[in-house]
C-alpha cells in the first residue's frame, strides 16, 4: 500500500510537469476557460490513473513490489 500511495505521488508530479509544458490554447474556443480547465483537470487525472496502473502492474509482473 504505500509503494501504491508512493508512486501516485510520483506520477502526480511528473504529470503535472509534463503537462505544464503542453501549450493546449488553440485548441480550445475563445472564453471557454471554464470548460478548458475541467478537460485539463480530467486529462490529467486520467494520466495519473493510467501511468500509475501500468507501473504497478509492470512491478507486480516482474514481484519488485
Amino acid at each position: 500500500m504505500k509503494g501504491s500511495l508512493f508512486l501516485y505521488l510520483i506520477v502526480t508530479i511528473l504529470v503535472i510537469w509534463s503537462m505544464d509544458s503542453v501549450n493546449i490554447n488553440q485548441i480550445f474556443k475563445k472564453n471557454h476557460i471554464l470548460q478548458a480547465r475541467l478537460f485539463y483537470f480530467f486529462l490529467g487525472i486520467s494520466l495519473i490513473y493510467l501511468v500509475t496502473n501500468f507501473l504497478l502492474d509492470l512491478f507486480t509482473s516482474f514481484k519488485f513490489i
